[in-house]
């Protein structure tokens, strides 16, 4: 049967993907055949199933770093109110920041996720056209930050844990914003998070883009989903900075090092959550699935460290951000070399070896 190119312009389908969509045409046009002439296909349906299994396998285990950013802005890509409904029990937002208004952008509430009672705090991106322009397309603006970081005192107050999910192309940047102190708030979360005395839990379930995403992205643990990407700025971004063409974006997305596989190798990232086959816009419920079941496992971990070996240990993560691997050696081996030198210290000056002329 000849291929046909039918489904190259559904939303299901990436421009990589076009084999993908090839063999799914194929299996459509056998359905129909099947239902007008009553012929039994299933033969050969199962058999372009299992090519098309085999493809996906093949593409999504070879994906540039440019592929991976498509599939992290995937229109179908489960979204905040996808996890909250299916991931938190028993959800209940809280809105404002008490001082300027409610931000659709970022959500916050309490809930449960397994045993474990929680405040969520997520970017919410929007569903349909009408909820994209109300939430500003996931880009918080002040009042978002604000919000959240009050609902994190709330959280601290009580000892109650923090998880936050981060979805975003980066903070809003429009004029209003900026009088209002975007840049402030989100400084502000960098500090406060950074002592929070809870357990705190940040997990990219999309985009990360730039200070958006960092302004809730300070815990004792940082994951990311597969094929999400967590980045200092969105790939076009830098492509219009370093090259003046947006059209670079995939030589910008090479050269930001923004995959999970990546910031992992780099020690930036604590944990890679597995996706399904295809990514978490073919299998909504698996990849929510997996994102609950690390959240309960490392929350279950969290809560038995000592408040104040929690603050020290996220203290010292934060410390060794951007230290490279013979700094990170070095600060390793400093207890060692100081109990040398303590040592020797201790020797009396006449018994000390006397050093080799060069």
């Amino acid at each position: 049967m000849p291929k046909t190119n039918n489904n190259l312009g559904n939303a299901d389908y990436l421009g990589f993907e076009e084999k993908v969509a090839d063999l799914d045409s194929q299996m459509n046009e056998l359905r129909r055949l099947s239902s007008i002439k009553g012929i039994d296909y299933s033969t050969e349906i199962r058999r372009l199933r299992q090519e098309q299994v085999a493809e996906l396998k093949r593409t999504y285990a070879n994906l540039t770093p440019w592929q991976t950013v498509q599939v992290a802005r995937h229109p179908k890509r489960p979204i905040l109110t996808d996890y909250l409904d299916l991931m938190v029990k028993e959800f209940r937002e809280l809105h404002g920041d008490r001082c300027f208004g409610d931000d659709r952008a970022i959500v916050t509430g309490l809930g449960q996720i397994g045993r474990e009672k929680v405040m969520v705090i997520g970017q919410n991106k929007g569903g349909n056209t009408k909820e994209k322009v109300a939430c500003n397309f996931g880009c918080p603006n002040p009042e978002g930050y604000r919000k959240a970081l009050v609902k994190m005192k709330f959280a601290e107050k009580f000892g109650i844990p923090i998880v936050t999910l981060i979805d975003t192309p980066g903070a809003y940047p429009g004029i209003g914003a900026e009088e209002r102190g975007q840049a402030q708030a989100i400084a502000v979360n960098l500090a406060e998070m950074s002592r929070l005395r809870v357990p705190i839990i940040c997990i990219v379930i999309g985009e990360g883009g730039s200070g958006g995403a960092l302004g809730i992205g300070v815990g004792d643990k940082l994951a990311m989903l597969e094929f999400a990407y967590y980045s200092v700025i969105s790939p076009e971004g830098c492509a219009a900075i370093l090259w003046r063409d947006g059209a670079e974006a995939p030589k910008a997305a090479e050269a930001l090092k923004l995959t999970g596989k990546d910031l992992n190798k780099l020690e930036l990232v604590d944990a890679v959550i597995p996706e399904p086959l295809g990514g978490a816009h073919r299998n909504l419920h698996d990849t929510i699935y997996n994102v609950e079941q690390y959240i309960i496992k490392t929350l279950r971990d969290l809560k038995r460290t000592k408040t104040d070996n929690l603050l020290a240990n996220r203290y010292k993560k934060l410390r060794s951000i951007g230290a490279g691997p013979s700094e990170k050696l070095r600060r390793k081996t400093q207890p060692a070399t100081d109990r040398i030198a303590a040592a020797l210290q201790a020797i009396p000056a006449k018994s000390k070896p006397i050093p080799a002329k060069v």
